[in-house]
């Protein structure tokens, strides 16, 4: 949708202002099951303390790190608050388990674009 005159300026400030601010709109789901896969429940099968977190959870903290450009402590303070607001029983790894893991965890993800808005889906594939 264009909101410009040929000079330029918006033709109806009104939808030109609401464009604007659905810019800074920002909306997280988590599915049910990608909430119950969040910890790791396998045992490792070698000597001491299993993972505590699903190869899942350390892949979307990546995913979340690298659309928000984070570093990981304040990674595992953003995951901690979004859990916090979305009322689920989660907790974030800490940045030094993130970042241990991350070397390997295997996940597909790409740098998003510079246009249209990114989408982001946790759900219980991966």
């Amino acid at each position: 949708m264009k909101y410009e005159h040929s000079c330029g300026c918006p033709a109806n400030w009104k939808q030109y202002n609401h464009a604007l601010k659905q810019r800074g709109s920002l909306t997280f789901w988590m599915d049910e099951q990608a909430i119950a896969k969040w910890n790791n429940t396998e045992r490792s099968g070698r000597r001491g303390r299993s993972q505590a977190y699903s190869d899942t959870a350390i892949a979307t903290s990546l995913m979340i790190k690298g659309v928000f450009k984070l570093l990981f402590r304040a990674l595992e303070g953003s995951l901690n608050s979004l859990f916090r607001l979305l009322k689920v029983d989660l907790k974030s790894p800490d940045y030094t388990c993130i970042s241990k893991r991350a070397k390997t965890v295997e996940f597909n993800y790409r740098l998003p674009s510079h246009g249209q808005a990114a989408h982001l889906v946790i759900d219980a594939t991966g």
